[in-house]
């Protein structure tokens, strides 16, 4: 698991079959020190989360493969979205 910030969407007119209907995050993994981690990555995401949240990020390739098929070329999801309060 991983802390990332969402910085975007992103969009496909072509993807792969286990795509299709799935939302895309543009997602910039943090170190902890809450600094950047690298480049940003593609995630998918069923739990809503928007420009901004902080994310709990996984990148199980079995825990995707339950969601999208066996299949899918997918990597990263959102695992969950940390109650971060001020």
């Amino acid at each position: 698991m991983q802390l990332g910030r969402v910085v975007g969407t992103a969009t496909a007119t072509v993807k792969h079959p286990t795509f299709e209907g799935e939302r895309l995050l543009v997602v910039q993994l943090q170190t902890t020190a809450g600094g950047p981690d690298g480049e940003p990555i593609l995630v998918f995401d069923r739990l809503g989360a928007r420009r901004g949240d902080l994310v709990v990020l996984t990148n199980d390739g079995r825990a995707l493969q339950e969601l999208l098929g066996p299949t899918t070329p997918g990597r990263w999801s959102v695992l969950g979205l940390p109650d971060v309060r001020s």
